[in-house]
């Protein structure tokens, strides 16, 4: 069995908290290639090592001093090495850091050796190999990512590895720099190599003990999600509950690969298992999760016989592409079709949408509601449940939450549900007690 195991940045922050996924990566044998992220906050008020890279670079490009930044990574750095390294002279690779930024050097070259470090650190310390993410992971001229030749030089490159330590964030460029995925890309990396090397499972290490069934800052002590499907994941994910970033999903999702979400600093608890197809008798809920974000906007349409027009809601979703505008959900009726849209993505296009609306589709009536919230309830098992949508209504009607928008898929893995942006804690409240 191989598996591959991410350890995120505040599970790198330390030297002590390095010793503590050492510990875990020792645990088992299994654990063969390890991603690291770079150092993540110690605690409130503290800087992430990334962002002071950021910051240094940003010193550079408008001419001032960065040196007391810097100082701020070395002496990070120092302290970690200073509790882990055996063999790596930090000083050395700091100081040829700095020098290259005298220099001048790219945004991203900078900005990946946080990871970089800290790898090196951790395979030292392990006794791994460390193979450095550059000479394995590689993006085409338009950047996006290369899968192909990744795939084929991974292969190649870790066929004969038993063990290695790779930095995650970044790979090399079609032009042979060094590029970055965007922030949080370290879990991208874990998942690529989970991917491309076959492993059994994806472990990805924080400082969270998987996914929870409804935000913590709304309801006290949610229930843990111990399973969930990749499809619930997604539509949780969409509505802003995720502890991953998007784009690692769909390596290990295409390849049937499950993700371990596990915390570094409660190891023996088992997580939140993310599969293609939740195991039988496994998290029988019905719902899984709930989760919300406030600020949409909804266009409302009447427009008396519109289900005998060819092309009506065509013409409306026109409209928003022709002003570069996207579109979150699109609830109708016989006379009727509501769009719901994310209210910062609007830029203040809403004007010449609604115009474009009224030139193409002559709408009866056409109403604008601002300072809306879109709650999706989430669960695998809503389809062969009778009443769900019933009891979910009924909980709202007695919290007193009036319903905006409603609608429900075929699938019936969802519910998404509208009401005011002050009636969202309440809402969610109201619907996780009925079902907890």
């Amino acid at each position: 069995m191989l598996k591959v195991a991410k350890f995120g940045g505040t599970s790198t922050s330390s030297g002590e908290q390095l010793k503590k996924a050492a510990e875990i990566i020792k645990s088992d044998k299994d654990r063969r290639y390890i991603v690291v992220s770079a150092p993540g906050k110690r605690h409130d008020g503290d800087n992430k090592v990334t962002d002071l890279l950021y910051l240094c670079h940003a010193h550079l490009t408008y001419s001032v001093p960065f040196d007391q930044v810097y100082k701020m990574i070395e002496d990070r750095f120092r302290s970690i090495a200073n509790e882990l390294s055996k063999n790596v002279d930090i000083d050395l690779y700091l100081s040829s850091i700095k020098n290259k930024l005298n220099k001048g050097i790219s945004l991203d070259y900078l900005a990946s050796r946080g990871e970089y470090l800290n790898a090196i650190i951790l395979a030292d310390y392990l006794d791994y190999e460390f193979v450095d993410a550059k000479d394995i992971i590689f993006f085409k001229m338009d950047g996006s990512l290369d899968h192909e030749k990744t795939k084929r030089i991974m292969n190649e490159r870790l066929k004969d590895v038993q063990y290695a330590v790779i930095p995650g964030f970044y790979g090399t460029s079609a032009l042979g720099e060094i590029k970055t995925f965007s922030r949080g890309g370290s879990d991208i990396t874990g998942s690529l190599v989970a991917s491309c090397m076959g492993s059994s499972i994806y472990e990805n290490w924080t400082d969270v003990s998987g996914f929870l069934m409804a935000d913590p800052r709304i309801i006290k002590n949610p229930k843990k999600i111990r399973h969930i499907t990749y499809r619930e994941l997604r539509e949780l994910a969409y509505m802003g509950a995720s502890v991953l970033h998007d784009e690692a999903i769909y390596p290990v999702r295409s390849a049937n690969i499950p993700i371990n979400i596990r915390n570094t600093n409660y190891p023996d608890d088992p997580g939140t298992i993310i599969a293609n197809e939740r195991e039988k008798g496994n998290d029988n809920l019905t719902i899984t999760g709930i989760a919300g974000r406030k600020d949409f906007t909804i266009i409302a349409l009447q427009k008396f016989y519109m289900n005998s027009e060819v092309g009506y809601v065509r013409r409306i979703l026109s409209a928003l592409e022709m002003y570069d505008v996207t579109f979150e959900n699109i609830p109708s009726g016989i006379d009727t079709v509501s769009i719901v849209l994310d209210s910062q993505k609007l830029n203040g296009k809403l004007e010449k949408v609604l115009s474009e609306i009224e030139r193409t589709c002559s709408p009866d009536s056409i109403n604008v509601y601002r300072n809306i919230a879109m709650i999706a309830v989430v669960g695998q098992n809503m389809a062969f449940t009778v009443g769900v949508s019933g009891r979910v209504f009924g909980a709202l009607g007695r919290a007193g939450v009036n319903i905006r928008v409603i609608d429900q898929g075929s699938s019936e893995i969802n519910i998404i549900i509208g009401v005011s942006d002050t009636d969202l804690e309440k809402a969610i409240e109201a619907i996780y007690y009925e079902f907890n």
